[in-house]
């Protein structure tokens, strides 16, 4: 059966129907390899396993009664462990939310619940989302199923690492600094981040928030082994299809052109002077560019949408005034007076950082004018081109280091080191401005790694991505399991 552990969850869902398996054997047969093989890699900390085998024999006995309770009836799936799940913890790996224990599923669970997902377990992550590698004093440290001694990456770590090692048929993360994008990089993965307010956040949420869908640049979506699964998910969380505006939520339609992907016009970057990339990672977005012109793309390269360092600018200082929004009295207090210790022209990561944790409303508002000129030029540039191509971070996975602060912790890029927070400003390219972005592998390292890159797409043109994305894995690259994880 471990070849049936790593299709993905349209097929699995499609021989569920069809009586080639149940729902029953699906889930034991996950929850089997995660006590058989997850020791090494620590993906899925918190199990479910007494009220998922009720749901998947309740599942069984429906099927055949006839009953299909809809598209993912049956299969079983994880989601990552800041979405509450009625009756399960919701710690953000923070120590003092050991036992906090949510009391009812977050809205995006609903949804899956509601479309016959048996959700069996949460996935790790780190401390309070914030990094891109996945250790916290609750759960511990998830490994890379590739190599053990490297970070699967983060937000969403657990939900990547899982993915890949075959213990799990579907996720659901969320992604603020590439947090869906990222760990769908490193280990090999497909993942959407949607565009912002598309997917309600409502249960994304150590306690409970009257307006978490106003979480500025933060996305709910799909991690998975194929992108179809991707587009499954997505017709899933996001019905009804509503967008998050001023008045609240309001009915929208997708942006489709509906142009087939050979037809498509599509820029490619490679680098950055804000965040220089890895030879490994530009070697394999060449290829792409290779392919794609040898299928006919017409394929423009480093065309830019908006001025690489304003963008940068803005998506940092926005990005930790989002994060800052939610300190209490105390940690405001601490970063305000880090804050004041930064002089005013002062660029750095940390001074940026605190900068934006303790941002006056008046100080919001002129940085996000100067996000609205970034949104009409991100527009002008979807009228030249259909889609844009660019890496999801600077390197491969790194080596786990957990020592110090994420801009003290350096990573080798192209023979010297940069601080491993750098790379948010590929995160923040189409995040700042609320883009869709999807995030494919393209193949492996000269070190054997997994390579990525993410399809972004204009506002509301999610179907768009996750078309390309679709032809990419059907022409180009297919899932591939880590050896460690096919034993």
């Amino acid at each position: 059966m471990t070849e049936t552990a790593f299709l993905p969850a349209h097929e699995l869902a499609l021989r569920i129907r069809r009586r080639e398996v149940s729902a029953s054997e699906l889930l034991q047969l996950f929850l089997g390899r995660i006590a058989r093989l997850d020791p090494q890699f620590n993906a899925v900390p918190v199990l479910d396993a007494e009220r998922a085998s009720a749901r998947a024999r309740a599942a069984d006995a429906a099927l055949e009664r006839g009953e299909v309770w809809g598209p993912l009836h049956g299969v079983p799936m994880t989601v990552k462990e800041s979405f509450n799940v009625a009756g399960l913890p919701t710690t953000y790996g923070i120590e003092a939310f050991r036992n906090n224990i949510a009391a009812s599923d977050a809205v995006t669970v609903q949804r899956l619940k509601a479309a016959g997902a048996v959700i069996f377990g949460k996935t790790n992550v780190p401390v309070s989302l914030a990094d891109w590698q996945s250790f916290n004093p609750v759960y511990g440290t998830t490994n890379n199923p590739w190599d053990p001694t490297r970070t699967p990456g983060g937000s969403s770590g657990g939900a990547a690492a899982a993915l890949a090692a075959g213990l799990t048929a579907l996720e659901l993360g969320s992604d603020i600094g590439a947090s869906i994008r990222n760990p769908a990089h490193y280990c090999g993965v497909w993942g959407h981040k949607p565009t912002w307010g598309v997917v309600p956040l409502g249960g994304h949420e150590l306690t409970p928030q009257e307006c978490a869908d106003n979480f500025d640049i933060a996305a709910a979506g799909p991690l998975a082994r194929s992108a179809f699964d991707l587009a499954l998910a997505m017709d899933i969380l996001a019905t009804p299809l509503e967008a998050m505006t001023p008045l609240g939520r309001l009915p929208m339609a997708w942006r489709d052109r509906g142009t087939p992907p050979r037809r498509c016009r599509v820029a490619v970057l490679f680098d950055d002077a804000e965040a220089e990339v890895d030879a490994g990672v530009q070697q394999a977005l060449h290829a792409l560019a290779s392919f794609l012109r040898a299928q006919g793309v017409a394929v423009t390269e480093d065309a830019r949408p908006v001025d690489s360092r304003e963008s940068n600018h803005v998506y940092l200082h926005l990005l930790r005034a989002a994060t800052g929004a939610h300190y209490d009295d105390a940690d405001y207090a601490q970063a305000l007076q880090r804050a004041r210790g930064y002089a005013p022209q002062d660029q750095s990561y940390p001074a940026r950082h605190f900068r934006g944790n303790t941002f006056s409303y008046r100080d919001w508002v002129q940085l996000d004018a100067v996000r609205t000129k970034l949104r009409r030029q991100w527009a002008a540039f979807f009228e030249r081109h259909d889609l844009l191509i660019c890496p999801v971070a600077t390197t491969p996975a790194f080596a786990h280091n957990q020592q110090g602060e994420r801009w003290e912790r350096m990573i080798p890029v192209n023979g010297h080191t940069q601080p491993s927070t750098d790379a948010l400003f590929w995160a923040g390219y189409p995040g700042i401005v609320g883009l869709p972005a999807t995030a494919v592998p393209l193949g492996l390292s000269p070190g054997g790694l997994p390579v990525g890159a993410q399809i972004v797409g204009p506002l509301f043109g999610d179907a768009d991505c996750l078309r390309f994305a679709q032809w990419l894995e059907r022409e180009y690259r297919a899932f591939v399991p880590p050896p460690l994880a096919t034993g």
